[in-house]
């Protein structure tokens, strides 16, 4: 098998153990066994190893001595560390897309707010937000600043999922809506300013776990 071969295997192996971690079908602490997802792809172990490698970069897995790997835990440092390094670098996206904003890229912002209010389920609401901000902030045309910030979306997503699987409730985003006549207006330090804020709201909600125990699960969300 070649590299390029091991590279695209160890790009599906990534892919997909990342959206069941995401989703929360592997919770935290879950062991990665490496000889089973090899039997599971198909694959050999080096894929295997460098998909391990793709998800610690990720910040979805961590490597232990003697533990193997595992599926990262978070807390609620973890949490607001994500939604501190998502606003600079939201803000820094923003920044440059503002030049290149046009009312089409807005009406299609708008439309993806729409349906984040109108989503019955967090799956729904999280990937009309997502996208909310990627049509945002796509125009900035700095595709290493967008890859980091789909990477930090994809741990927001992984938090709220954890958090909110159960409870969600429809909501109104204001924000949204705010950054949208800001930048309808060619405001554009307003709207920087309350996407700043936006992605550094932390929710909180009880979860129960299996024993009956109940503890406070964070997510951002913005």
């Amino acid at each position: 098998m070649t590299n390029s071969q091991d590279d695209t295997i160890a790009s599906r192996i990534s892919r997909v153990l990342a959206e069941r971690i995401i989703s929360g079908a592997l919770p935290p602490g879950a062991r990665l066994r490496q000889d089973h997802l090899a039997e599971e792809f198909g694959a050999s172990h080096v894929p295997v190893r460098e998909a391990f490698r793709r998800l610690e970069a990720q910040g979805l897995a961590v490597s232990e001595p003697r533990r193997g790997v595992r599926v990262a835990a978070f807390d609620l440092a973890e949490v607001r560390e994500v939604a501190e390094m998502r606003a600079a670098l939201e803000v820094l996206a923003l920044r440059h897309a503002v030049p290149n904003m046009t009312p089409a890229i807005l009406e299609r912002a708008a439309a993806a707010t729409t349906a984040a209010d109108a989503a019955t389920d967090v799956r729904a609401w999280e990937a009309a937000n997502r996208a909310f901000h990627r049509l945002i902030l796509e125009p900035c045309a700095m595709p290493r600043l967008l890859a980091a910030i789909d990477d930090l979306h994809a741990a927001s997503a992984r938090f709220l999922f954890s958090a909110w699987q159960s409870s969600w409730q429809p909501r109104t985003d204001h924000d949204h809506r705010a950054i949208l006549a800001a930048l309808r207006s060619g405001n554009a330090e307003e709207a920087v300013s309350i996407l700043g804020r936006h992605v550094q709201w932390i929710g909180r909600t009880p979860v129960r776990n299996a024993t009956g125990e109940t503890r406070e699960i964070f997510s951002i969300v913005g």
